[in-house]
C-alpha cells in the first residue's frame, strides 16, 4: 500500500465537500517484528516535497511476512488539515497593550501544512504526522531575538455536535533575525487515535491553530496529605 501524505495551502475555513479517500500506510505486526508495507512514491511528487520539507521520511519497502496480509478498511480516509476559525494568527503586543498598530511586537502565521496517516492492522489505530510551516513577522514595537509559538493539533469528528477524539498542545521556539522575522517548521508525530467505523471516517478533520493556553504551565498535582 502507498504511504499517505498530502499538503494544502493555509486556509481558515473547512474544505468544501467530503474528503477524498486515500490508501493508508499499513503497519502489520507479525511474530516479534513490526512490518510496514509501503509502495515507493513517485520521485519529486508533491507529497515527497512536503515530506522532505517537514522532515517526514518514507520507510523502505518491505515484503509482508509469510502468512501476514496487510489490508485497511476501504472506508478509511486520511482526514484533511484545516485551520480552526479564529486560530490562524498569534499576535503579541507590549505589556498591557493591545497587540495591534504601533504596540504590536510580533505576529505568527501559518503558511502551509502536510499530513500522513499510518494504520496499524494489529491495534486498529491510526498514528498521524501533521506538519505545519509558517513565519513570524516583527511588528513596529520590536520583538526579542527568540519567541515561543503555541500550536495545537486536534483530531475532531465534525458534525452537529463535534467531538474531539485526540488533541495535543505544543510550543515551538522561533529565532528571529532583526526586522526580517523568522520561519518555523514543526511536525506533530505523537498522536494516535482509534480508527473510525463506517461513514464516521468522512467526518474526521485534523484541526490546527495557535493556542495561547499551550504556553501556560500545567497545574501541579497536589500530593496526599499525611
Amino acid at each position: 500500500m502507498a504511504p499517505v501524505a498530502d499538503s494544502t495551502e493555509a486556509r481558515g475555513l473547512a474544505e468544501a465537500g467530503r474528503p477524498r479517500r486515500f490508501p493508508f500506510r499499513l503497519a502489520v505486526v507479525a511474530t516479534a517484528c513490526c512490518i510496514v508495507a509501503v509502495a515507493p512514491a513517485q520521485s519529486q511528487s508533491l507529497g515527497d516535497r512536503f515530506k522532505s520539507l517537514f522532515g517526514i521520511r518514507s520507510q523502505p519497502e518491505r515484503a509482508p511476512a509469510s502468512g501476514a496480509t496487510a489490508s485497511a478498511p476501504d472506508d478509511l480516509t486520511c482526514p484533511p488539515v484545516t485551520i480552526r476559525a479564529g486560530a490562524s494568527t498569534y499576535a503579541v503586543g507590549l505589556p498591557g497593550k493591545t497587540a495591534s498598530g504601533p504596540d504590536l511586537r510580533y505576529q505568527a502565521i501559518i503558511g502551509e501544512t502536510a499530513r500522513e496517516c499510518d494504520y496499524n492492522t494489529d491495534t486498529h489505530q491510526i498514528a498521524i504526522k501533521v506538519g505545519i510551516q509558517g513565519r513570524v513577522i516583527v511588528g513596529p514595537a520590536g520583538a526579542p531575538p527568540t519567541v515561543e509559538v503555541p500550536l495545537r493539533v486536534a483530531v475532531v469528528e465534525d458534525g452537529v455536535s463535534s467531538k474531539t477524539v485526540a488533541t495535543k498542545a505544543y510550543t515551538v521556539t522561533v529565532n528571529l533575525s532583526g526586522d526580517q522575522g523568522g520561519t518555523y517548521s514543526f511536525v506533530s508525530s505523537d498522536i494516535v487515535y482509534p480508527a473510525p467505523q463506517g461513514a464516521a471516517a468522512d467526518r474526521y478533520v485534523f484541526y490546527i491553530g495557535f493556542d495561547p493556553q499551550a504556553l501556560k504551565p500545567e497545574p501541579r498535582s497536589r500530593g496526599k496529605r499525611r
